[in-house]
């Protein structure tokens, strides 16, 4: 894999003569429109293609994995124009591998809402280890709030993704509840009727797993968390069902304040089969300007999660979003718009704006002026950025990565995971 930036002048069709690739294929692979516009400073991943096949008459995608002894998912992740759907065409053209040499296999779990878009998350399972479908919330009883799952599971299992299903302490209005989180902690009955629809939901709907996140516990009920989510790992352990759960971002296990203080990283690790470290949002709605995950931030974290859990437990959160701030920022008043990395590049086009990237933090951003005169400025995600977190899972020994969210299109992110590792499925754990 290589990553070209974009410099001023270039084309799609310039640069792909430069590598001796298919501007269609640079294209497809980066998420770039039709018209194939660039941003000065934008970056591509570039990827040269060591085997191809031409569908002959009558062939099924089926047939041509047979054939190369390649699964469908290899085959979807590597020809991303077709979508996760079956479908080929006599003449049609597809990659069978690329010229890459990767760093190994990791696993991927991702979170999606129930509607997500149907193309997109066909087009996203096969780079899934595992989809997880947010998200299973505690209503006033502490009983579990009903998810409307059916089409995301469908798709997973249509797509070999195994699902995981997610409990959390969101309330009916979407908010995380430090009230309900307390209901449930401190009373044994109301976790053994919890714990028993748990079981009996995963068992209706055939989910694999069980992903918990309980955010803003106060710190004095973190002994009573951890033992909350060992008594999860024990009902569901001999099932062969793993328990992971999600931790705020700690550099320390004294941190102060409410994310931070019920977390407590050495028991939860324990408790759990593995954990999902939240390293994003530094870059947050409220917040001044920046870096969603900057690259020193998440070492800091990663640095203080190895030293409580081993590595082989933890998922690296990847954020797969952006963030646009109307400037000035002022604080308190002021309110960043979520978007997702493909329309920042989008943006930085239809303004002409040129996109920077900051080495400390390891991420892309650039300044542009909108129609009505008001100032921005864009911190996102690219190539870049994406191949330096998804290193991390080497350098450290992770199990994998835990992507927030699957809603945003991104297909670069997608093929940036590609060309580095190979997305191992669940029943190889």
């Amino acid at each position: 894999m290589e990553i070209h930036v974009v410099q001023p002048g270039e084309t799609l069709y310039s640069i792909a003569g430069q590598y001796g690739t298919d501007p269609l294929l640079l294209r497809e692979a980066n998420g770039v429109g039709p018209g194939g516009a660039l941003a000065v400073g934008q970056a591509l991943v570039v990827q040269i293609v060591r085997t191809f096949h031409v569908v002959q008459p009558g062939e099924t995608l089926s047939a041509v994995a047979r054939r190369y002894g390649r699964t469908l998912r290899a085959l979807y992740r590597d020809n991303p124009w077709l979508g996760g759907e079956p479908a080929v065409q006599p003449g049609q053209r597809l990659v069978i591998a690329y010229a890459d040499e990767k760093l190994g296999g990791t696993y991927t779990n991702g979170y999606a809402y129930p509607f997500i878009q149907r193309a997109l998350l066909s087009a996203t399972l096969p780079y899934m280890s595992q989809l997880t479908p947010f998200t299973y919330g505690i209503d006033a009883s502490g009983g579990l709030l009903p998810l409307d799952d059916g089409e995301l599971l469908g798709e997973a299992r249509r797509l070999g993704s195994t699902p995981l299903m997610h409990l959390s302490t969101l309330t009916e209005s979407g908010a995380f509840s430090s009230q309900r989180a307390e209901m449930i902690l401190v009373s044994e009955n109301s976790q053994t009727a919890l714990i028993s629809q748990i079981l009996e939901t995963m068992a209706a709907k055939g989910y694999q797993g069980l992903d918990v996140d309980f955010e803003y516990i106060p710190g004095m009920l973190r002994e009573e968390y951890a033992a909350f989510i060992y008594r999860l790992h024990t009902a569901l352990a001999p099932r062969g069902l793993p328990v992971i759960v999600a931790l705020a971002p700690k550099t320390r296990r004294d941190q102060p304040g409410l994310l931070y203080e019920g977390h407590d990283y050495a028991r939860l690790g324990q408790a759990a089969d593995y954990v999902l470290v939240m390293t994003y949002e530094w870059g947050y709605t409220y917040g001044p300007p920046m870096a969603v995950a900057p690259l020193p931030n998440v070492r800091q974290v990663l640095d203080y999660a190895v030293g409580e859990i081993p590595p082989q437990k933890i998922y690296l959160g990847i954020p797969n979003y952006g963030y646009d701030w109307a400037l000035p920022f002022r604080r308190g008043e002021s309110k960043a718009q979520s978007i997702s990395n493909q329309r920042a590049v989008e943006l930085a086009v239809e303004y002409g704006a040129e996109i920077q990237f900051d080495r400390a933090a390891q991420a892309p951003w650039f300044n542009y002026t909108a129609q009505d005169g008001t100032a921005h400025v864009v911190w996102f995600e690219d190539a870049r950025s994406m191949s330096a977190k998804l290193r991390l899972i080497r350098d450290y020994g992770l199990h994998g990565a835990g992507y927030w969210n699957l809603m945003r299109p991104y297909p670069q992110g997608w093929t940036v995971l590609n060309a580095l590792y190979d997305v191992l499925d669940v029943q190889t754990y």
